[in-house]
């Protein structure tokens, strides 16, 4: 994405750019973990023939100048999951479906940042907290949250990646989970997920971890519903202002921080529920802070770290979602 981005804004040359639901490596398949995204899904039979004559075409045309219709393609394509049944198919897998859109631009020209504060009794609301309050875990490093699926390249059989159901992750005391009421309506989040939290800890340096989740609810096929993952994120807090020059924390003090999430393209249907986890860890995923300061690498005394979460009036912790509105719907100004 940043990439496209870079370049994009260069103009020296048309850009394109193709996301899609795939694990790494494998444009022709439907499904990612235990989800199925169906048909439209692969490259194959959509956007071409198969990924090499998909290449083919785009070379074609830049380098031999044959004309082949690549100049008239928008410049962004994106498969939109969700939307499908919620069904379990034959292969056991949950039927969360897709499609694909098509924009000038990305992030989508149409838009509408929309935050979601965090509140003191873990909901998500449009609305800020009006009042003061925060919430604290504990983290052992010697005790990991561990990964299951999410945007890994590769892994096996130590991980998988993916999609897969993230319900157990509630039964933790070291993960705070916060969820919106079951939606009225449809809700798509596409593009670029950023989430600003205001932090403290009783350690010098610590990690603090997000995931966004699509949560179904129970079904005939799903009795206890279905936590889908689909993108996450970390901080190592001492890089909290620079990656050059790392700074850890003063114990007790509280930072501002932000997360960057990988972009999404995902349509929340109606009764679903958005849910965001946080977290200090995601083992194997991302490697495990021993909340005592050391050199990276370089550490043997890990420590537990008692962390908290700010969400109040004045320290208004917020996921910011990229929420594009239904066809026709006018677009509101970017809070950036």
């Amino acid at each position: 994405m940043e990439n496209y981005l870079g370049l994009s804004r260069a103009k020296r040359s048309r850009m394109q750019l193709i996301l899609g639901p795939w694990m790494h490596g494998d444009r022709s398949s439907s499904h990612a973990g235990e989800v199925e995204f169906g048909p439209a899904a692969p490259v194959d039979g959509n956007l071409a023939e198969d990924f090499f004559e998909l290449r083919r075409r785009w070379f074609d045309r830049c380098i031999n100048g044959l004309a082949n219709g690549t100049d008239e393609e928008p410049p962004v394509r994106v498969f939109v999951m969700g939307g499908g049944s919620g069904r379990r198919n034959r292969d056991g897998r949950l039927e969360h479906g897709g499609r694909w859109r098509s924009a000038a631009d990305w992030p989508l020209p149409q838009t509408r940042w929309t935050r979601l504060y965090l509140h003191a009794d873990r909901s998500l609301s449009a609305a800020p907290e009006t009042g003061s309050g925060s919430l604290d875990y504990v983290f052992d490093p010697r005790d990991p949250l561990p990964t299951v699926g999410g945007a890994i390249s590769s892994g096996e059989p130590v991980m998988h990646a993916g999609a897969f159901d993230q319900s157990a992750a509630t039964h933790r005391s070291d993960v705070l989970v916060f969820e919106t009421p079951p939606l009225d309506d449809e809700l798509e989040v596409t593009g670029p997920v950023t989430l600003r939290l205001w932090i403290a800890s009783d350690a010098p340096d610590t990690d603090f971890t997000a995931k966004l989740i699509d949560v179904y609810p129970p079904s005939a096929d799903f009795p206890h519903g279905f936590a889908m993952n689909l993108t996450e994120g970390l901080l190592r807090v001492r890089y909290r202002d620079s990656w050059e020059q790392p700074v850890l924390m003063v114990p007790g003090e509280v930072y501002a921080i932000t997360i960057e999430l990988f972009p999404v393209a995902n349509l929340f249907c109606r009764r679903h529920r958005l849910r965001l986890d946080i977290s200090s860890s995601n083992f194997p995923h991302f490697d495990v802070n021993p909340n005592s300061g050391e050199p990276e690498s370089a550490w043997q005394h890990p420590r537990i770290a008692r962390n908290r979460i700010f969400v109040e009036a004045t320290r208004p912790s917020h996921i910011l979602l990229p929420v594009v509105p239904p066809t026709g719907a006018r677009r509101e100004q970017s809070p950036h």
